[in-house]
């Protein structure tokens, strides 16, 4: 049950250089190693339009943020509130209810 399962071993062909030796020193049986090539990467052009669009996609992201924040902060402060009107509430009730006995 807690044993290990191993991938199958690879089935594939042996590499050419297991070939027999006279074959591997003929010149018409070798080919030259291939030659890595640089990853080409894509070029980023900034254009004054392209400027423009990512300060206002920056300027509405900070101010949805900022609007989100502030709207968060305000229920909190609208909530403590609420809970501490009750809680003078009841306690003018309660104290009400002892004084009369």
């Amino acid at each position: 049950m807690f044993t290990p399962k191993y991938p199958a071993p690879d089935t594939a062909p042996p590499p050419a250089a297991s070939a027999p030796a006279s074959a591997a020193n003929t010149p018409a049986t070798t080919s030259p190693a291939p030659v890595m090539q640089a990853p080409v990467r894509p070029t980023v052009q900034i254009t004054p339009g392209t400027v423009v669009a990512l300060v206002g996609g920056g300027t509405a992201v900070v101010l949805v943020v900022g609007a989100v924040l502030v709207s968060m902060l305000l229920a909190v402060a609208i909530t403590a509130m609420s809970v501490a009107v009750c809680a003078v509430v009841l306690r003018s009730l309660l104290s009400d209810v002892n004084k009369q006995r």
